[in-house]
């Protein structure tokens, strides 16, 4: 199909508190206002509790798993719609300690998508940035549900992709955060457009708000071709990392798939400097500016964190999240994965969406970021559940004999039944 038939240009105003006409949102190259919650059109939203009090999480800390159920004033929630404000608690508490800020909504978002490629321009404060993604559409018309491939290699194996006619963008991440190494400097699109705002945030932080962005441009623009209703976010590895930031910190990302992620990911703090695999919180906060400056007040002590990365997991609740493991690389730390993942599932539970958190690291190969087929399963029914909204089975926790934890011994404390 010619080029010029598959082009799409949309601005997003961001600021403008008024409703979109009704007929806006599906004009190509109409100008969308959205609320400062929202982005995008179809009733889509960034962040959904952006009003809630401005209260982060306190701890007094220890060794077990935080409660993620309980308020900052140390009450407990008590129904499913408790959980917006209380997970917005949770994203503050996340920035404050862990990933730094992502930074206020752009002034304005514009984009093109063509059957190729997405380009991306948000300008804000007086300051314009661009980068661009790569674009695989799938046979047949569309609209199509997409799966964001965070670095462009090693997530969800291809061949899944192209079964089930899901389109693929293939997206580098290092254009807004750079990895600069033990230095930390920033460097990037994402930095160079916000300046001292982001300066003490984490690159894996930079990376999640370029998925924000492209999302964006898929919400105003990829009528005919994209769903913004259905698009995943996948990667391995560091870059896995970057997947479970991306779907924690946008509501719009209707699934999402981390694989081998480690320290920084999917994993506890607490649990890993036992001598039991993971990578020390000193070594990930070290080698790359992936997480927060603050983050290097907790990296001898992260008992002391509000917070772990089960609440992260929770983040992304009741959303679709399967999480994909390898136990044969003792840095990975699967064993802490399971504990987050059994913890993160409590608050599936409570949500009444259990079916919708997975986890698998029952596989027989330890190549890191080597695609196994034990997991075809369930990234199928992932995607069937999440992207094709078509009924599958429910999501399982899967965990390889010798890299399983006990939640129980983990927490004190139990999972409400919210009304």
């Amino acid at each position: 199909m010619p080029t010029l038939l598959l082009s799409r240009c949309v601005v997003l105003a961001l600021l403008c508190a008024l409703p979109p006409p009704a007929d806006a949102a599906n004009s190509a190259g109409a100008v969308l206002p959205a609320t400062p919650n929202a982005t995008g059109s179809g009733g889509l939203v960034e962040d959904r509790g952006r009003d809630c009090p401005a209260q982060a999480l306190v701890d007094a800390g220890g060794p077990l798993l935080p409660d993620p159920f309980v308020r900052a004033d140390g009450s407990r929630l008590d129904t499913r719609a408790d959980w917006r404000c209380q997970r917005q608690r949770t994203l503050r508490t996340a920035q404050a300690q862990l990933y730094g800020d992502k930074g206020p909504q752009p002034d304005a978002v514009t984009g093109t998508i063509t059957g190729e490629r997405i380009d991306v321009t948000v300008a804000h404060g007086g300051r314009q940035v661009s980068f661009s993604a790569n674009l695989r559409l799938p046979p047949g018309p569309g609209p199509h549900p997409a799966m964001i491939v965070v670095g462009g290699v090693a997530g969800v194996d291809d061949r899944l992709l192209v079964e089930h006619g899901v389109a693929r963008i293939d997206y580098l991440p290092t254009q807004l955060g750079a990895e600069t190494g033990q230095g930390r400097e920033r460097q990037g699109a994402f930095f160079d457009l916000y300046g001292q705002q982001v300066q003490s945030s984490g690159t894996l932080m930079a990376w999640a708000w370029g998925v924000s962005r492209i999302i964006d441009v898929i919400a105003g623009a990829g009528q005919g071709m994209l769903r913004a209703d259905a698009i995943g976010v996948t990667g391995c590895s560091r870059l896995g990392k970057g997947a479970l930031a991306a779907g924690a910190f946008d509501q719009r990302v209707a699934l999402t798939i981390p694989i081998e992620s480690g320290a920084g990911g999917v994993p506890t703090w607490r649990g890993g400097s036992d001598g039991a695999g993971t990578q020390p919180a000193h070594s990930a906060y070290g080698e790359q500016p992936w997480l927060g400056d603050a983050f290097a007040a907790y990296t001898g002590a992260v008992e002391r964190l509000a917070i772990d990365q089960h609440q992260v997991l929770g983040l992304v609740a009741p959303r679709g999240l399967l999480i994909l493991d390898n136990p044969h690389v003792a840095w990975l730390g699967a064993r802490q994965g399971h504990a987050s993942a059994l913890a993160g599932a409590e608050i599936y539970r409570a949500l009444g969406a259990a079916g919708n958190l997975g986890y698998h690291s029952d596989v027989e190969d330890g190549t890191h970021c080597k695609w196994r087929p034990q997991w075809d399963a369930p990234t199928r029914a992932a995607i069937g559940r999440h992207l094709l909204h078509e009924p599958a089975p429910d999501l399982a926790i899967n965990a390889a004999d010798g890299a399983t934890a006990t939640l129980d011994d983990l927490r004190d404390w139990n999972t409400p039944e919210l009304e």
